[in-house]
């Protein structure tokens, strides 16, 4: 499949100024001559090219034409690129065009596929042109463009390089005792070199979490009894009336959702309904909903209101959540105190809704908690995916066998278990890889990527 000569709209098929139609493969030229105006054979390699694209003596659009020769290309194949107008019936009409001259419709991601089966790219670097794709602020888009650069791949060869020397001295001193000039491999040594690679792998998975945020956002969920202020907070936070706000209780009966960038980091906010025994089968619905949430929050903000006494249910609420990385709010500091506390807990600030400057004191504790100003994102270019995370957690279980085993079996089966994760730290980079996992990967890009 790979001689084949594919191709694919690169751009989103719409009304825009432009589109463009890239092909890629051994005929990418000699196809592309067959439609252009011009002899694109003696056009030189990495240049822009004016003319139409015609179907026999018709003329379908006025294009710019760029070729880009073999190996110094996105897929080191044979590229042009077509930059036609933007209109969806002229796309699609050159596309058309090409397939019925020879080339073949590209599938998803198959482009970047290319890249990687060639060895322009590595897996980690695939990954990241998706991640840039899809990022959603700068912060996430910098991060992709470090992975992108070749640092996750350089980390995950360095400690395949310190795997592959210890293998090597574990070898020799099992081939070849005889020899005296051979440096012996001792029991110390491997246990070294082994921590050595495990300490920079566990690091890296734990900064991992940032990463996720990063890509992901944090999930937050914000829950309380009825009118203590949830979907005030919410409003206040998104800057917007997104959730209706009355003095009915029950007014919010399902999940109102909403986004905000904090610092290059999205918050995914989440507005529940108000948690209270009732005999409303709708709300108690909302309620179950709200309930579910927690278990997959990254963050709950817990919601109480200080004109209020605590109550049975701020109880259930406050221990449901208590294994959760939280924030407990005492709203409507601007009312009389009647809350106390039953006991001191962690991360507890005063506010209400009214005053801009009190929200972002909650926004600064956020911050707190995440470590969302000490995010250094010249470190932040590994293991950015849940398969690269995957297979280092495989890794390091691997190395950990391996040490504790290095006391009481035979070095060739301490040896198995280091091969193990030099196997694993190999399927990120694509070292070694499973077809059906390759494929898998690159069906999630766009076609024309």
């Amino acid at each position: 499949m790979e001689e084949d000569t594919i191709v694919a709209i690169s751009t989103a098929l719409s009304n825009s100024a432009i589109s463009i139609v890239r092909l890629s493969g051994k005929d990418a030229i000699s196809i592309a001559n067959k439609v252009f105006t011009r002899n694109v054979d003696n056009f030189s390699s990495h240049t822009i090219n004016y003319g139409y694209i015609k179907d026999n003596d018709e003329i379908i659009d006025e294009v710019l034409l760029t070729i880009m020769k073999k190996p110094n290309t996105y897929t080191k194949e044979d590229i042009v690129e077509i930059n036609t107008h933007g209109g969806i019936v002229t796309t699609n009409r050159v596309l058309e065009l090409l397939i019925n001259n020879g080339a073949r419709l590209a599938e998803p991601g198959e482009f970047t596929k290319r890249a990687f089966l060639n060895g322009r790219i590595d897996l980690t670097q695939a990954e990241s042109v998706m991640d840039i794709i899809e990022s959603k602020t700068k912060t996430a888009n910098k991060v992709a463009l470090k992975s992108l650069t070749g640092k996750t791949k350089n980390f995950i060869n360095e400690q395949r390089q310190i795997l592959l020397d210890l293998i090597s001295q574990i070898e020799v001193n099992i081939d070849y005792p005889e020899y005296q000039d051979i440096e012996e491999v001792t029991i110390s040594n491997i246990k070294e070199e082994v921590t050595k690679v495990i300490n920079n792998l566990e690091i890296q998975k734990k900064d991992s979490d940032n990463l996720n945020y990063i890509k992901n956002g944090i999930n937050t969920l914000i829950i309380g009894k009825p009118n203590v202020g949830k979907s005030s907070l919410l409003n206040k936070l998104l800057d917007e009336d997104k959730a209706i706000v009355t003095d009915i209780e029950g007014t919010t009966r399902d999940i109102v959702e909403g986004q905000i960038n904090l610092d290059g980091i999205i918050l995914n906010l989440i507005d529940t309904a108000g948690i209270r025994n009732t005999d409303n089968k709708i709300e108690q619905i909302g309620i179950k909903k709200s309930l579910d949430k927690i278990s997959d929050a990254n963050l709950v903000i817990v919601v109480l209101d200080l004109s209020r006494k605590l109550s049975s249910e701020d109880k259930e609420i406050l221990n449901k959540t208590k294994d959760k990385t939280r924030i407990i709010v005492l709203n409507k500091n601007d009312l009389d105190k009647k809350l106390v506390l039953e006991e001191d807990l962690d991360n507890v600030i005063e506010l209400n809704t009214i005053e801009d400057k009190n929200i972002e004191v909650l926004k600064t504790k956020i911050k707190e908690l995440f470590n969302l100003n000490k995010i250094d994102n010249d470190n932040t270019s590994v293991l950015t995916t849940s398969r690269q995370i995957t297979n280092v957690t495989k890794a390091i279980n691997s190395l950990k066998e391996a040490i504790n085993k290095v006391d009481v079996n035979p070095i060739d089966l301490i040896e198995i278990d280091i091969k193990d994760a030099l196997y694993y730290l190999g399927e990120i980079t694509g070292e070694n890889y499973d077809e059906e996992i390759l494929d898998n990967l690159f069906e999630n890009f766009c076609v024309g990527k």
